[in-house]
């Protein structure tokens, strides 16, 4: 298949785009690495490296028209909650307007294309106090970022609808793996933790630590992505994609202080604001079309270290 991946040199877009390429696809990359990172994806080839921001909807479409690609994975996207509360003029076109110039471009100009999939996020879901979430729970944004995102689901299912377009739609919960940025205070909170314990750095906590979330390792993200493009049933549906299981961040800092066996200073201050407090993923829907999380925290966490440990003494 030849297939298209936006945002591609990110933390998720490279896991995936690496995956496609290791079974034998035709991998794009489009990304204008604003945070994406060209040592992410170094199997990747200049001539199938596209340095194009998402918004230069001219080249977008120019690119649709030439490749007519079979796949498009469409990660592109302001993904820090932070700075679409601090920006959402500019993370709206991002998320909103280019997403939807994307399926005109595919709608217009690739008619015979498989699966266009759209990673969403459970921000959506906000802090609606019920769980687990499932696809047809309440939705309550608490910041633009999920409102962008859930407008972005919305706009795949209509054009599926309407237009024929085969769109799936997948809320990730919180993902962590390798190629994970920990340098900015908004990243996953995994890559902070351990980001603080290589460095014997202080870690802080925004609120009491009891907060919930289901993380969910990047390996068993891409598996759904494949199942989903090879699933002529998921087509115009949406997915919840974690792992189904709930921890709260001071279990996960006692997983990393085993994994390490040292101490790092801790702080506890205040929530921060858009925040959700407890979080855990309904994935029934998925296992149908024979999805199964391979990871639980323990053997995540085990090969996220040992594998970022390995890239650091290979350098």
């Amino acid at each position: 298949m030849k297939v298209l991946i936006t945002g591609g040199g990110g933390f998720i877009g490279s896991n995936t785009a690496e995956y496609f390429y290791d079974n034998g696809h035709d991998v794009y990359i489009l990304d204008n690495l604003s945070t994406g990172k060209m040592e992410n994806i170094p199997f990747i080839s200049d001539d199938h490296f596209l340095n194009i921001d998402i918004r230069e909807y001219s080249k977008v479409e120019s690119l649709i028209k030439e490749h007519q690609f079979d796949v498009i994975i469409h990660f592109a996207a302001v993904v820090s909650v932070v700075d679409t509360i601090c920006d959402p003029i500019t993370s709206n076109e991002v998320n909103i307007v280019a997403t939807l110039k994307l399926l005109e471009f595919n709608r217009k100009h690739n008619k015979n294309i498989k699966k266009i999939v759209f990673a969403s996020s459970a921000a959506i879901y906000g802090n609606d106090p019920i769980l687990p979430k499932c696809v047809n729970s309440a939705v309550r944004p608490e910041s633009p970022y999920a409102i962008q995102k859930f407008a972005g689901e919305q706009y795949l299912r209509i054009y599926s609808n309407l237009y024929g377009l085969p769109t799936v739609q997948l809320k990730f919960f919180n993902v962590y793996g390798p190629k994970q940025e920990p340098k900015s205070p908004y990243s996953g909170v995994l890559s902070i933790m351990k980001d603080r314990f290589d460095t014997d750095g202080k870690f802080i906590f925004n609120g009491d630590g009891l907060q919930t979330r289901d993380f969910v390792y990047v390996k068993d993200i891409v598996k759904a992505i494949s199942i989903v493009i090879e699933s002529k049933e998921a087509i115009g549906k949406i997915y919840n994609v974690g792992s189904g299981k709930a921890n709260t961040l001071l279990t996960m800092f006692e997983i990393f202080k085993n994994n390490y066996n040292k101490e790092i200073k801790i702080e506890f201050a205040n929530e921060r604001l858009g925040d959700v407090k407890h979080s855990l993923a309904d994935i029934t829907d998925l296992q149908k079309l024979g999805y199964m999380p391979e990871y639980d925290v323990v053997k995540g966490l085990s090969e996220y270290l040992y594998l970022e440990n390995k890239k650091v003494h290979e350098v």
